[in-house]
């Protein structure tokens, strides 16, 4: 947008004057760019995630895990029957631990759940203290991937086997 050169002749008539000019160019000149191109090919519907659960074979194992190693608070689980675990993962998110497995899963590493901190450099340390084995993406122990966006990750697995990202992508 090229500066306008506005010249106020007399008095507040004058400066009201420019500046409803200097509002309608300026107006006209957000009008005339080319809008942003949306990614969404239909209306988006009112969904956000609500919880994830895991099945675990310890309860008291795998709770104390998600408390101590990722860092997660509890929160009521509405049950009261000994065999659930709830977490608050984000301000309306969950994360809930059944337990009753007998069998563990099948580890893939592509599917897995993410957290995201702010602290990377002391989880890592937190990790190393408590002895927790973690990984890049290709699988070399104890090392960070970084991402192309500059984005670092780490992989571990829970006590059951089920694999957990964690980054810094706060």
């Amino acid at each position: 947008m090229k500066p306008i050169k506005i010249t106020i002749a007399a008095g507040r008539c004058g400066m009201l004057i420019a500046l409803c000019c200097w509002l309608s160019l300026a107006a006209q000149s957000q009008n005339s760019r080319p809008a942003k191109k949306s990614t969404k090919t239909k209306p988006s519907m009112q969904i956000r995630i609500n919880h994830i659960a895991l099945y675990v074979t310890n309860l008291a194992t795998s709770t104390a895990f998600y408390q101590d190693v990722i860092g997660l608070d509890t929160i009521p689980e509405p049950f009261h029957d000994g065999r659930h675990t709830w977490f608050s993962v984000s301000e309306n998110a969950h994360l809930h631990l059944i337990s009753g497995r007998a069998n563990p899963p099948e580890a893939e590493k592509n599917t897995h759940l993410c957290f995201s901190t702010g602290k990377m450099d002391e989880l890592l340390e937190n990790l190393k203290a408590k002895g927790i084995h973690f990984e890049d993406w290709p699988g070399k122990a104890l090392t960070v991937t970084k991402r192309v966006d500059g984005i670092r990750q780490i992989y571990l697995k829970d006590p059951d086997g089920y694999w957990i990202e964690i980054n810094d992508d706060f």
